[in-house]
C-alpha cells in the first residue's frame, strides 16, 4: 500500500481536506526542488504532485508551461526527479508524493522499469495526464505489483460510464479537473463543482481531489468544502517563477508562508 490511502483515512477521521500543492521539478533550479518540497510540508502540505518536465505539456497553461521550460533549460528529465524524490525521502518518509507528467518520458524508460525505480525511490502515485483509463490497463497493473496508485484525472465532460471505467482502475484518489481548459484557468464556479463532486461521488467511492482554478485561500475554502482534496499548482508555480531568480531561503520562506495561507483557510472552512 502506498501513503496515499492512509493519509485520506486519516484526513477522514480528522475531518481534514487534504492540501496537495503542485510544482515542477527543476524549477526554478535542480537544486532546489527538495529545498521547495520540504518547505511546502512545513506550510501545511499534506502530499506533493510533483511535475515531471515534458516538452510539449498539453494540458498546463502558461504559468506551467513556462515551468517546464525552464526546468528543462536545465536537462532536468524522468531520472533526475526520481533522484529528487530519493533525496526528499532521506528526510521525509511520510509525505505521499505523486509524480504528474506524460506518458512519452515514461515509454522511453520502459513503463516497468520506471515503476520498479519510482517504487524505489519512494513514489507513491502517477498520474500521466494523456494516458486514456480505455488504454491503462497493462500501466495500472504494472504499478500496483509494486503498490503505486495510478491516478486518473476526471474533465467537467466525462461522463458516468467513463467515470465507472476510472473507478476500476484507480486507486488512491481521483482528480477532478474543475474546469474546461488548461492549468490557471479562472471562473470557478463553487455550486457547479459541488453537484459535481456529489455526481462523481456516485459512481466512484475513491477520494475526490480539485484542481485547477484554485488560486488563493477563499477559493481552496470553498473548494475544501465539498472536496477530500485541494490541488494547488498555478498559483505557487507564479510564485517560484517571481522569486526563483533571487534569494533561495527567501523563496522557500514565501512558498511555506503561501501554503500556511491556504492551509488555515481549510482548516476553517
Amino acid at each position: 500500500m502506498s501513503r496515499i490511502s492512509p493519509l485520506f483515512e486519516q484526513l477522514r477521521t480528522d475531518k481534514r481536506t487534504a492540501l496537495i500543492p503542485y510544482i515542477t521539478a527543476g524549477d526554478p533550479t535542480p537544486g532546489a526542488t527538495v529545498d521547495i518540497m520540504h518547505a511546502l510540508v512545513a506550510g501545511g502540505a499534506d502530499a506533493i504532485e510533483l511535475g515531471v518536465p515534458f516538452s510539449d505539456p498539453m494540458a498546463d497553461g502558461p504559468v506551467i508551461a513556462a515551468a517546464h521550460e525552464r526546468a528543462l533549460v536545465h536537462h532536468v528529465g524522468l531520472r533526475h526527479v526520481l533522484g529528487m524524490v530519493q533525496v526528499f525521502r532521506q528526510s521525509n518518509q511520510h509525505t505521499p508524493i505523486i509524480l504528474m507528467g506524460y506518458q512519452n518520458p515514461i515509454e522511453a524508460m520502459g513503463i516497468a522499469v520506471f515503476a520498479e525505480r519510482a517504487q524505489a525511490a519512494g513514489v507513491d502515485g502517477v498520474l500521466t495526464v494523456d494516458l486514456p483509463p480505455e488504454e491503462a490497463n497493462t500501466a495500472a497493473g504494472i504499478y500496483a505489483a509494486v503498490q503505486i496508485d495510478p491516478i486518473f484525472l476526471i474533465a467537467p465532460t466525462t461522463h458516468a460510464d467513463r467515470i465507472r471505467i476510472i473507478a476500476k482502475l484507480a486507486t488512491g484518489f481521483v482528480y477532478y479537473v474543475s474546469l474546461k481548459g488548461v492549468t490557471g484557468a479562472q471562473n470557478l464556479d463553487t455550486q457547479a463543482l459541488a453537484e459535481r463532486v456529489r455526481a462523481i461521488r456516485q459512481d466512484c467511492s475513491l477520494p475526490v481531489g480539485v484542481g485547477f482554478g484554485i488560486r488563493d485561500a477563499p477559493t481552496a475554502a470553498a473548494v475544501g468544502q465539498v472536496a477530500d482534496a485541494v490541488i494547488i499548482g498555478s498559483a505557487l508555480v507564479r510564485i517560484i517563477a517571481e522569486l526563483g531568480q533571487g534569494d533561495p531561503a527567501t523563496l522557500q520562506q514565501k512558498v511555506q508562508a503561501f501554503m500556511t495561507e491556504i492551509r488555515s483557510a481549510l482548516d476553517r472552512s
